[in-house]
């Protein structure tokens, strides 16, 4: 298992890139659609293969058949760092090993890109939504290789909870995340051409 990417969730889209760009001093990109759950995205590639994605409900498109992801459905307050996702060769084998409620394998595809990603049907994943989503690329095409290279790198993700070191025993040991105990949040550091930032 390997971190794929960040999600920053807002009330708007505007509000979630305008969040990551203030922290960051940096622009994100476009990014597209996802019709399945209702929701839309703006990008930031980071090095090393990485990515950040600031994610909203789509207010043009109608309402899903099912819980939006990433507990959207009930965000509310000022955008902030919401999700965590990893990336799995096999996402069967891997929903076999987590506790209930990491979700179930749901097909998805956007432009080119096609993946495999668990969603619970709470849209609400397992330790207060911190447990991180669980996605599984299909084919050889990843969001990270048609970014531009924003010259950001993350240097750590810290994820926040009261059962921070149950969090670590079922996650094991994963680059730059950290695992502390605390009221339920993440900060995310990352080097970037202005120095440090830090977006929570």
């Amino acid at each position: 298992m390997l971190l794929d990417h960040l999600a920053v969730a807002g009330e708007t889209l505007e509000e979630a890139a305008a969040h990551v760009e203030q922290a960051l001093g940096i622009s994100l990109q476009d990014g597209g659609k996802h019709e399945k759950f209702g929701t839309y995205n703006r990008l930031l590639g980071l090095a090393d293969g990485l990515y950040l994605e600031a994610i909203a409900i789509d207010p043009s498109a109608p309402r899903p058949e099912r819980t939006r992801w990433f507990d959207l459905d009930r965000f509310q307050g000022s955008p902030r760092l919401t999700n965590w996702i990893c990336r799995v060769p096999n996402i069967e084998a891997s929903l076999d090993v987590f506790p209930d409620g990491v979700g179930h394998p749901i097909d998805l595809t956007r432009g080119a890109l096609r993946w495999r990603m668990a969603v619970p049907p709470s849209g609400r994943l397992p330790f207060d939504n911190l447990f991180p989503a669980l996605i599984q690329w299909r084919g050889d095409l990843h969001p990270a290789q048609m970014l531009q290279d924003s010259g950001c790198r993350l240097r750590q993700l810290i994820v926040f909870h009261p059962e921070a070191l149950e969090l670590a025993r079922l996650l094991g040991a994963l680059d730059r995340v950290v695992f502390d105990s605390g009221p339920a949040a993440m900060r995310a550091e990352f080097e970037t051409p202005h120095g440090l930032r830090v977006l929570e």
